[in-house]
């Protein structure tokens, strides 16, 4: 017998039994990285993250499942829906709380309808889907929001009755680079002077990079790697500090395994750094943040370092995060992100659909744009 069950947390889930429908997943889907989230109170009560996640079990074994969210407000999302927020406040529809299916403040792709070893993907995919959307309606939620996720899972998700979103990012591909200079022979000239000015930069100033991996990673970066993620919030109006410094301390009890650190010194001392995290053939990178500001600091740390560790180790792309066009001149091309929404009101339904039909037909055109204009030239073919 199935039956769906709605958790308080995964943190009150066995670490193993959730793990293992992650697999080879997003490494933000793992037990660690969701579980610090609530523990350190990043998530829960009065944060407007409500961890509720969904379980799907046969005979008491844990076949499916999903990291669901009651949201009290769209913040920490980066799949905005304000606008829609304030069309169904005008309409006099109550837009929260909603239910959103996602990693909190985390813009990475990755599956979010999970499915047991063994299990047949489809049909437990189906079943979650019915079943978020039959918690909203019974819930009276005003829908359902499934953000980054997969493209069998956006058809799944479609042929359920939600509406499909296309937005992009900038990635970097690994396309067979032996080193740094094989990357920049690349770009143009003009853009391959520009980037090794920006990489001189650094070394006119006397800092120095370097990557710091698992058990390299020592305590005495907790307080530097709190303060560079707070320091780069604070200096911007729309920044929100998500995280405290208890997370940090849970990432680095069991989470060290995950992260690469680039930390830049200067007379020995962190000036800045990036936190990402690895798996598989991926990088991601999180959060960032500087002490004092030093011309190009930003580019070398986040893109230049990130991207000489990836050919370093052979990884195969490299996902900095959601925004910043710069990264386009830089080598990062734009490839497209998927999002479903089920919205139970019928007319903020219909009004969503029409504006989606338009926005997916834009992304599209964009997308095409960048990718023809790619600051790499494309690679010559033998004759």
């Amino acid at each position: 017998m199935t039956q769906i069950e709605i958790a308080e947390g995964v943190a009150e889930l066995p670490r193993d039994e959730w793990n293992a429908l992650v697999g080879e997943e997003s490494p933000f889907l793992e037990w660690d990285w969701l579980a610090s989230l609530e523990e350190s109170g990043c998530v829960g009560s009065g944060t407007g993250w409500l961890p509720r996640p969904m379980l799907l079990r046969r005979d008491g074994r844990l076949v499916g499942a999903c990291p669901l969210y009651v949201k009290t407000d769209s913040e920490g999302e980066f799949v905005f829906d304000w606008g829609w927020a304030d069309a169904a406040l005008r309409a006099g529809i109550a837009y929260y709380p909603k239910l959103l299916v996602g990693v909190p403040f985390t813009p990475v792709a990755g599956a979010r309808l999970l499915a047991a070893p063994g299990e047949e993907r489809a049909s437990i995919q189906d079943a979650l889907a019915a079943g978020l959307r039959e918690l909203s309606d019974q819930n009276d939620f005003s829908g359902v929001h499934v953000n980054f996720c997969r493209d069998d899972e956006l058809e799944t998700l479609r042929a359920a009755g939600y509406l499909p979103r296309v937005g992009f990012q900038y990635h970097w591909i690994n396309h067979g680079y032996a080193t740094f200079e094989d990357y920049l022979e690349r770009f143009r000239s003009k853009r391959r002077n520009q980037i090794r000015r920006e990489r001189r930069e650094l070394a006119r100033h006397g800092i120095h990079i370097e990557a710091l991996c698992g058990d390299e990673i020592g305590d005495e970066l907790l307080e530097p790697l709190h303060l560079f993620y707070s320091a780069t919030v604070r200096r911007h109006s729309w920044g929100r500090e998500y995280l405290n410094r208890a997370f940090f301390e849970l990432l680095l009890e069991r989470y060290r395994d995950r992260l690469v650190l680039l930390i830049a010194r200067q007379g020995g001392v962190p000036i800045a750094g990036s936190i990402n995290v690895a798996k598989g053939d991926t990088l991601y990178g999180r959060y960032w943040g500087c002490l004092q500001p030093v011309r190009h600091l930003h580019f070398n740390v986040c893109y230049y370092a990130a991207v000489d560790h990836c050919i370093e180790r052979g990884l195969q792309r490299f996902e900095p995060g959601a925004g910043g066009d710069y990264k386009q001149v830089r080598g990062f091309d734009a490839q497209p992100t998927l999002s479903a929404h089920y919205l139970a009101d019928p007319r903020l339904a219909q009004a969503v659909a029409q504006y989606l039909e338009r926005e997916r037909d834009e992304a599209a055109t964009t997308i095409e744009w960048l990718q023809e204009r790619s600051a790499l030239k494309k690679p010559q073919t033998a004759p």
